[in-house]
């Protein structure tokens, strides 16, 4: 399949970056499908890093690039906010 990678089995993303007009709105949903797709032992950040220097290079101004950007920030490991070890004791 034309714009397949490893990191994009499907060519979702790729398929997304060839779409004119395409809307952020519509990049999320591709995006959320695209990661429900994806194996989980695969490692997330690195293929959203992946797709980014793939395709986010040539078109920084691309929703789908602000999208990747943003599922990249968003894949950092949770930090602990609170619990019993935050309270006054």
């Amino acid at each position: 399949m034309k714009g397949s990678s490893e990191h994009d089995p499907r060519g979702l993303i790729y398929e997304s970056y060839r779409i004119d007009g395409i809307t952020g709105a519509q990049c999320r949903s591709i995006f959320f499908d695209w990661a429900l797709g994806m194996d989980a032992a695969r490692d997330s950040r690195a293929d959203i890093q992946a797709l980014l220097e793939l395709y986010g290079t040539d078109q920084p101004d691309h929703p789908m690039t602000a999208v990747l950007r943003d599922g990249l920030a968003g894949s950092e490991k949770p930090r602990r906010r609170g619990g019993w070890r935050s309270r006054e004791r």
